[in-house]
């Protein structure tokens, strides 16, 4: 019988059937601050151990400040939040990876470029963002608190099955034009509630020819729209970037681990139960005007009108018939989970060229992890940014999040890599437009949001 990636992945993992739910077999476990304190007290309170700490891996990134990282942390909650999930996996014996270390970083970040995340696992982490590992083919997804719980005691899940939806991206992208692109496209397609109960899996010429950057940056956004779970079928370029990473199988056991993974891909002939065909020629670079991921538009429309979209607009204080390009920024903002990699902060860097962040505009660029920050200083591109007029920051999820010490006024206007635009996400009363890191480099530089295939030409 021909099977989806998805249903490979799934009937690999299930370990018993109850009416329409599976308890599947867990392979890995991220952790982060914000959503274990919970997770952890309920173990104490039933007292439980953690099975297998072994597959569990904690970092810190919410919270946690961005500059000044050699102090102590200036955040009463998030000081509490960090010293806690410290505490917790001393106590139950999970590796926690220190935030004055070289492995830290964002867990979406920090979990691929170590070998954490491999194909054909099951991961999960309480964060929704976790569809960001589906890109190297394992089934990956977000949970909530008492399931973190339930991961670290019992290795296991109850879950659904999803429905099947594959995404086909036919031709070729145009210069100027992202991963980014290709996921706030579809998220404006579909809605932001569209794939809600199905496992996305992208395919087509456009994706194959992205890097797992790219890769991971279109599963990161797969939440956005509604599903759990965005795939990738792993292939040559998913070996060569998990291949001698500190975590992943060597020797022998690399061998056998990628035989197993060439087997991983949907049969030619599975059936998906719904299917999309997006022309990756015809994508032009998108950037969001409302306050949801799915109110996005092409670079060179005007800004659409309706009741439904009337509260949306009044907060971003935008019009109906106006044009989105040319429209002033106050803040840009270059990181997080979904363009905090070192190919996002190279794309920006490729922008700049010579020139300096617009008078009134402040600009942050941070890397997601300090494997990134390393890596983008090893190539200069620290100092690029800082004779530009950027700030350089230490590695976090900094202002997607707003949980931490970096956060915008009321009314100000941001151009972001981020994943959400909601009211508030980077601040109250804040105005978030989402968009490629190349887009935000260039409306960085011109004070305004601009088309970046005219920067680039």
């Amino acid at each position: 019988m021909p099977w989806t990636l998805y249903e490979k992945l799934w009937d690999a993992h299930v370990v018993a059937e109850a009416g329409d739910k599976a308890l599947l077999y867990i392979d890995r476990h991220l952790l982060h601050e914000v959503s274990t304190p919970q997770s952890f007290q309920a173990l104490r309170e039933d007292g439980l151990q953690v099975r297998r700490p072994d597959t569990q891996l904690a970092v810190a990134d919410h919270s946690v400040p961005t500059h000044d990282r050699g102090g102590a942390i200036a955040d009463p909650q998030a000081a509490a939040q960090i010293a806690l999930l410290e505490r917790n996996c001393a106590h139950f014996g999970i590796e926690y990876l220190a935030l004055a270390g070289e492995d830290q970083g964002i867990v979406h970040v920090i979990g691929p470029e170590q070998g954490f995340t491999l194909p054909g696992i099951t991961l999960v982490c309480g964060d929704s963002h976790t569809s960001t590992h589906g890109a190297f083919g394992a089934l990956a997804f977000g949970v909530g608190a008492s399931e973190c719980g339930t991961v670290m005691a019992t290795q296991t899940l109850w879950q659904a099955k999803a429905r099947t939806l594959r995404v086909t991206f036919t031709g070729k992208l145009q210069p100027g034009v992202s991963a980014k692109d290709m996921a706030l496209a579809f998220v404006g397609i579909v809605g932001a509630s569209g794939a809600t109960g199905y496992a996305v899996e992208y395919a087509g010429e456009a994706v194959e020819a992205l890097s797992m950057e790219g890769r991971m940056t279109v599963c990161n956004m797969t939440i956005e729209a509604g599903a759990r779970t965005g795939l990738v079928a792993p292939d040559a370029k998913t070996f060569a970037y998990v291949h001698g990473r500190s975590r992943a199988p060597r020797g022998l056991a690399w061998e056998q681990a990628v035989a197993a993974w060439r087997a991983l891909p949907s049969d030619a002939d599975a059936k998906f139960d719904r299917e999309i065909v997006i022309d990756a020629s015809e994508i032009a670079p998108q950037v969001t005007f409302g306050t949801s991921p799915d109110q996005v538009m092409p670079i060179g429309g005007s800004l659409p009108g309706g009741d439904k979209l009337a509260k949306a607009m009044r907060y971003m204080d935008v019009h109906a018939g106006d044009l989105i390009e040319g429209l002033g920024i106050d803040h840009a903002f270059i990181g997080s989970c979904t363009n905090g990699r070192i190919e996002d902060l190279r794309s920006a860097a490729a922008v700049i060229r010579g020139g300096h962040v617009a008078p009134g505009v402040r600009a942050l660029v941070v890397p997601g992890s300090m494997r990134v920050k390393a890596q983008a200083e090893a190539e200069g591109l620290d100092t690029l940014f800082t004779q530009a007029g950027f700030e350089w920051r230490e590695p976090g999820c900094s202002l997607c999040v707003a949980m931490n010490d970096d956060r915008l006024p009321p009314g100000a206007r941001c151009a972001s890599t981020s994943n959400r635009n909601f009211e508030g996400r980077q601040g109250v009363g804040a105005r978030t437009h989402l968009m490629s890191p190349a887009m935000v480099a260039a409306a960085a530089i011109a004070g305004r949001i601009v088309d970046v295939r005219e920067v680039l030409v």
